[in-house]
């Protein structure tokens, strides 16, 4: 795994000096940004410097739309990504108000600290700076009057359309996982600390593990999905449904996971859902004979299928 930098009074600027950096906000670190990563790996390799992915220790939208965002990743999970993705080392700037707030020419002096790389590596659609009014034009001038050289990538596609969170985000939303999961180039995950749920489940034989997710990472859309939950490292198959149970009049959005073959009492311990296959819509039963016998064969498919 690559080291990790955050960018405070400490750090020492001289690391560009010779590297080639792949730029970027990288959520989800999917096949798009994993190729903006690999020419960072191959210049590097060119110069003899270090390759680094850099990006900021926030999604920027978290602090100008935070209201309305969905993410694939929480930021600590996409900076241990980014770390796994055979880069020589992470670098994570401070997203500010304040170095946010800069010109252009100035965000991108401010980044490197004087040390210009020896390339730097980003999508045709960057833009950086106060209002993000910095385009790949302006950084191609910085580059020229300071010696780096600038690489900017059209997006990777796929099914002659780009890959971009959003793509996955909206395929996510319209439960599409295996579509999603295509474009990542590695299965979505989510993570959650496990609470105390309404109980039904487990008086009708099939006890859930209960998540309330916070709102920028209900990307999912409501439905009834197969899944693998990992708990204390080890990784279950599961049966799980996102959102709200229509049966239940005082039911409220949640996760709720049955792991199969699992009977361990794990409130407040934080578990990691990977959903993978696509199983029904939420539905309003008639009867709870009805719902239990639909959840049965939901969980018997993925005793047999995963």
């Amino acid at each position: 795994m690559a080291k990790v930098y955050k960018v405070d009074e400490t750090f020492d600027h001289t690391l560009f000096i010779g590297a080639s950096c792949a730029f970027g906000v990288f959520d989800g670190v999917h096949r798009g940004h994993r190729f903006l990563i690999d020419q960072a790996k191959r210049t590097a390799a060119e110069s003899g410097g270090k390759s680094i992915a850099l990006t900021f220790d926030i999604d920027p939208d978290e602090r100008f739309h935070a209201d309305r965002l969905k993410k694939l990743m929480t930021n600590e999970q996409r900076v241990k990504a980014l770390a796994d993705t055979g880069v020589d080392c992470v670098v994570v700037l401070p997203f500010t108000p304040a170095f946010s707030a800069q010109s252009p020419m100035a965000f991108m002096d401010a980044t490197f600290g004087g040390c210009a790389p020896y390339a730097m590596h980003v999508g045709t659609d960057f833009r950086f700076g106060a209002k993000a009014a910095g385009t790949v034009s302006e950084l191609h001038e910085w580059g020229d009057s300071r010696g780096t050289r600038i690489c900017s990538h059209d997006l990777e596609s796929f099914d002659g359309r780009p890959i971009t969170a959003t793509r996955i985000r909206l395929l996510l939303g319209d439960c599409k996982v295996a579509a999603a999961i295509e474009l990542l180039g590695h299965p979505y995950t989510f993570e959650g600390v496990v609470q105390q749920g309404r109980g039904q489940g487990n008086d009708m034989g099939f006890a859930t593990a209960n998540l309330q997710l916070p709102a920028m990472m209900q990307v999912l859309g409501e439905a009834v999905y197969a899944a693998y939950v990992t708990v204390d490292g080890v990784r279950y198959k599961s049966a799980m449904s996102v959102g709200v149970a229509p049966t239940f009049a005082d039911a409220t959005a949640t996760c709720e996971a049955h792991i199969l073959d699992f009977d361990g009492k794990i409130y407040g311990d934080t578990i990691k859902v990977e959903p993978v296959e696509f199983l029904r819509p939420m539905i309003k039963f008639d009867s709870v004979d009805e719902l239990i016998a639909t959840v049965k064969g939901n969980i018997e498919w993925v005793r047999e299928n995963l």
